[in-house]
């Protein structure tokens, strides 16, 4: 069975935004308790297709470091090969189709999906897509699927509050045409769009917004003493579904997973510092867990 974890910290008037702090945040619940691998949450991440494999194995391998308990890259079989050749401690499970995400998606055992990273936009992704919100399983929506999403309503009324999209600036303008053009605050931006999507909505940027479909929203600011500006490179946003994939994947609720994710994802950055590029917040992980007496 996979723990489930709560934060009494962050349970308050679900109208009133909370920042996002090492205060309001118990890091006692990212330890993990004695268990089998199973019992710390599977999670499963579709790759893209040969030579696009490399995103999402970012997204893998920081689900693995955030404490999953194992993580499985579903696979096109012309990527089987490439996948293979670079991974270790991850699994790989060949997926031809929508019919095959779907059956390994069917497994009980495995509590969270990513998809998007990598992925590609053809009719054929949409349909990849659609078979991971059909699962019904916690998920992470990311990069391609949230282009996906945005060009075709049947997806987009396929969302739900086990749902978490992670859009930046110009996927937020996709998704969300005339919010980003209004003006409304980036907190009021984002709790419509969680709104209107019925999804958690993590809006990215130095001030990043989290906001839940009931009212819910948090802010973490990541300027002046939490300024982190290498973490604009290719592949750290990869690395940020892949955090919340795994703490959804070990049972932290979307909106909870979402908000841990965003602070450890900085403190990596900011632990790091100049230099860095999307393979050192993986390996940085650690050091971070190690900080906190985890």
């Amino acid at each position: 069975m996979v723990y489930l974890y709560r934060d009494d910290r962050l349970e308050r008037d679900p109208m009133q935004p909370i920042a996002i702090t090492s205060e309001t945040l118990n890091f006692d619940l990212l330890a993990k308790g004695q268990g089998h691998k199973f019992d710390h949450g599977h999670a499963v991440v579709m790759t893209g297709g040969a030579g696009r494999t490399g995103a999402a194995r970012l997204t893998g391998r920081a689900a693995l470091r955030i404490g999953a308990g194992l993580v499985t890259l579903a696979v096109p079989p012309a990527a089987q090969m490439e996948v293979a050749m670079h991974i270790t401690a991850l699994m790989l499970s060949r997926v031809a189709g929508p019919e095959a995400l779907t059956e390994l998606a069917s497994d009980k055992r495995i509590g969270a999906i990513c998809i998007g990273p990598g992925l590609g936009l053809k009719p054929a992704q949409a349909a990849l897509v659609e078979a991971v919100l059909d699962s019904g399983k916690p998920c992470v929506l990311d990069a391609d699927a949230l282009t996906l999403i945005a060009q075709d309503p049947a997806l987009r009324k396929r969302l739900g509050p086990h749902c978490v999209l992670t859009p930046h600036a110009g996927e937020f303008k996709r998704l969300f045409k005339g919010l980003s053009e209004d003006d409304a605050t980036k907190v009021q931006q984002c709790l419509t769009a969680a709104q209107t999507a019925g999804a958690v909505v993590l809006y990215k940027g130095a001030m990043t917004v989290i906001a839940h479909p009931d009212g819910r929203v948090a802010t973490h600011d990541s300027t002046a003493d939490r300024a982190a500006p290498w973490l604009a490179t290719a592949g750290a946003g990869d690395v940020l579904s892949g955090m919340i994939t795994g703490l959804l994947a070990r049972g932290f609720a979307p909106i909870k997973a979402a908000q841990y994710a965003t602070w450890l994802h900085v403190e990596a950055a900011r632990r790091f510092g100049p230099g860095l590029i999307a393979e050192d917040l993986i390996e940085e992980i650690p050091h971070v867990f190690a900080a906190l007496n985890l």
